[in-house]
């Protein structure tokens, strides 16, 4: 399996994934090989066209959406 070397990590960065390692009952290897597989899953291209679909459906609907900062001043004022 690869191996990957991270130098000149903060020491706060280190201690942080020392005390989530300790935690989660894991090793400090295996604390940090777990998030950087989750970190690696994450696709945000996936994300930003699944926005534009949703933006462009919003704006073919016929809704109209309320600016919701003036709805709460509204019913802060009341």
């Amino acid at each position: 399996m690869p191996q990957l070397l991270v130098r000149n990590l903060h020491e706060e960065v280190v201690e942080s994934l020392k005390h989530r390692a300790k935690a989660n009952h894991r090793s400090l290897q295996a604390e940090v090989a777990l998030i950087l597989e989750n970190a690696a899953k994450v696709q945000p291209t996936g994300f930003w066209k699944n926005s534009a679909r949703i933006r462009e459906q919003l704006a073919k609907s016929e809704r109209d959406f309320s600016d919701s900062a003036q709805l709460l001043r509204e019913d802060r004022d009341q």
